[in-house]
């Protein structure tokens, strides 16, 4: 049995929220075994979608930043 290709969603905000259905459904704990593999493997690609886009935020205000990642002010 072959993984289907990943169908990335449109943004970092879609994939979240498709990630949080996801994880409500199988949370549930009515979906049949095949369709938990299928979920669980969706979700694992989601997450690896976000973790890259957040990557490139990062690297991104690094560059912003010259070269130096500043911590988050707290008001």
């Amino acid at each position: 049995m072959s993984k289907p290709s990943f169908n990335p969603p449109a943004s970092y905000e879609a994939a979240m929220e498709e990630l949080e259905q996801l994880t409500s459904r199988i949370e549930s704990g009515q979906l049949p075994l095949e369709q938990l593999l299928a979920g669980y493997e969706r979700g694992a690609d989601l997450l690896k979608f976000c973790r890259e886009k957040l990557q490139a935020v990062e690297e991104q205000i690094k560059v912003l930043d010259a070269g130096v990642l500043k911590p988050w002010a707290t008001e």
